[in-house]
Parts: C-alpha cells; sequence; structure tokens
C-alpha cells in the first residue's frame, strides 16, 4: 500500500497526528480527524476538551501554542498520558510546528511513522503498521 497522506487537517490543535491515530486507520467507524466534522466521531472525539475550548472556538487560534494559556492544564495531562504510554508529546509536536513550521512538521511526521519494512503507516497506539503488522 502506498504511504498514507499527511496533511495539515489531520493535525489537530493539540498537536496529535490524527493519521497515525488508531481511530483514523482502523476500518469500521473510522474518524476523519479532529478538524473535521463530528459525524460519524467517537464520542469521546466530539466532546474532547481541547477540540471544544473556547479559545480555539472563538478565536482565530489553530494551535494550541498560539493561545496565552499554552500550555493548558488539559494539554499537560494529555501529554503526560501520551509521553508515558505512546512515547510521543503533543506540546513538544506544537513546539516543533512553531519553531519549524507546519509543512515541516508533516514531512518528519511521514518520515517518523512510515514502516521500515512496507512503507505504511506505524500507528501511534499499536506501534504496528497497519499494512503489513510490523513493529516500529
Amino acid at each position: 500500500m502506498a504511504k498514507p497522506t499527511m496533511n495539515y487537517k489531520l493535525i489537530a490543535p493539540c498537536g496529535m497526528n490524527c493519521a497515525v491515530c488508531i481511530a483514523h486507520l482502523r476500518e469500521k467507524n473510522k474518524c476523519p480527524g479532529c478538524r473535521w466534522p463530528d459525524e460519524n466521531k467517537p464520542i469521546t472525539r466530539v466532546i474532547c476538551k481541547i477540540k471544544t475550548c473556547e479559545t480555539l472556538r472563538k478565536t482565530k487560534v489553530r494551535f494550541c501554542f498560539e493561545c496565552g494559556n499554552f500550555p493548558c492544564d488539559n494539554l499537560k495531562h494529555l501529554d503526560t498520558r501520551y509521553r508515558t504510554k505512546y512515547n510521543m508529546s503533543q506540546i513538544e509536536n506544537l513546539e516543533n510546528i512553531k519553531k519549524s513550521g507546519i509543512k515541516k512538521f508533516i514531512k518528519n511526521e511521514a518520515a517518523r511513522w512510515a514502516c521500515q519494512k512496507c512503507d505504511g503507516v506505524v500507528c501511534i497506539h499499536t506501534g504496528q503498521c497497519i499494512d503489513c503488522g510490523a513493529k516500529k
């Protein structure tokens, strides 16, 4: 299978790369990503405290690092969970986007999550390629 497309719309305001999320990669009840409309999304994505943040909803803030309250408690909690369970940091992702820009971040993410065996995408939550099952 060809390398999956990673683009701006798949990078959530919190810095999560939805292109490597199990909810986006699965076949059944596939989540389109945090920036897409809420129809057919799992309820946990619809009510996400970060996605529904007042600042994000009422301003032109695209990413949490653009908020005066960055990093907020909700983001810190999510970041701690992802650092511990999945060895990935949303705060670090956001700092990289701020420093280098979204295009370079997406390019780096495509390389970071590419399967070494088949060039498919490795899921952040399982650590396995969705195409061939190889472990990262």
